[in-house]
C-alpha cells in the first residue's frame, strides 16, 4: 500500500516538524508500506533561524525544503490524487499553521490552501484514512466544518505539560465544529466513522523515545482501518 506523507518544509518553526516525519516515515516502512512524499511547489510563510527564533528575509520554497526530508523523492501536491495513495499522514510542524492554513495568524477564523484542501476532502470522500499529528489536526478542522458526523480530534491534554496552551487549541476546534477528546502523549484518538486519526506527538512535552511511540500508535491504528 502507499501512504502520502503531506510535508509543509523542512524545520518545526516554518514547516514540517522534521523527527516527526522522519519517524513517520519509519513506521511506514516498518509496516510494509510504501511512503509518497508530497509538497507544495510554493513560498514559505517565513524563515525562521531555528537558533535563535529570529525571522530571516530570504524566501524558501515548501516543495525543495520537503526534498531535503524525503532526499529528492517527493510529488506535487497539484499530480497527486486519491487513486495513487491509500491513505495520508500530515506529520505536525508550525508550516501547518502558517503555510498550508493561516491558523497561526487567525486562529478558528483563518483559511486553508485550497490545494490542501481540496486532496483532504477528496481523500474523506472517497473513503481513504486520513492521519494528522501534532498542530495538523487544524487543518482538518478548518477543511471539514459541517461535516455529519462531526469528526473527533486530538490536539492533546490539559492536564499534562505542553509548551502550548493546549485549551485554546481545542476551542478552536470546536469552535470549527469539532468534537475534541483528552490525549497524553501515551494515546491517540481514533474517529472510525470518519476514518481520520489523531495524535498529540509534540504538542505535549516528550521523549524522541514517545514520540516514536505515539507515531507507532497511530501508524498501527491506520494499518487497522486499511486491512480491516
Amino acid at each position: 500500500m502507499k501512504i502520502g506523507v503531506l510535508l509543509s518544509g523542512a524545520g518545526v518553526y516554518d514547516g514540517a516538524e522534521i523527527q516527526e516525519a522522519v519517524l513517520t516515515l519509519l513506521e511506514i516502512e516498518r509496516l510494509g508500506y510504501e511512503a509518497v512524499c508530497i509538497g507544495i511547489d510554493a513560498p514559505q510563510h517565513h524563515v525562521v533561524n531555528h537558533l535563535n527564533g529570529a525571522e530571516q528575509s530570504s524566501p524558501r520554497n515548501m516543495l525543495e525544503e520537503a526534498a531535503r526530508i524525503a532526499r529528492g523523492q517527493i510529488q506535487e501536491i497539484r499530480t497527486v490524487v486519491p487513486a495513487d495513495i491509500d491513505a495520508l499522514v500530515i506529520p505536525g510542524g508550525f508550516g501547518s499553521a502558517k503555510n498550508f492554513s493561516t491558523w497561526a495568524f487567525d486562529g478558528p477564523n483563518g483559511h486553508i490552501r485550497p490545494d490542501v484542501k481540496l486532496l483532504l476532502v477528496n481523500m474523506y470522500n472517497v473513503g481513504k484514512p486520513i492521519v494528522a499529528l501534532c498542530v495538523s489536526p487544524v487543518l482538518l478542522a478548518l477543511a471539514f466544518e459541517g461535516m455529519d458526523p462531526a469528526p473527533i480530534l486530538t490536539i492533546g491534554s490539559t492536564q499534562v505539560a505542553s509548551p502550548y496552551q493546549i485549551s485554546g487549541f481545542q476551542e478552536g476546534l470546536q469552535a470549527r465544529g469539532m468534537q475534541t477528546q483528552e490525549c497524553s502523549i501515551q494515546e491517540i484518538c481514533v474517529d472510525t466513522p470518519n476514518r481520520i486519526i489523531t495524535a498529540p506527538c509534540y504538542m505535549l512535552e516528550a521523549s524522541l523515545p514517545q514520540l516514536q511511540h505515539n507515531i507507532q500508535q497511530a501508524l498501527l491504528a491506520l494499518q487497522q482501518l486499511l486491512e480491516a
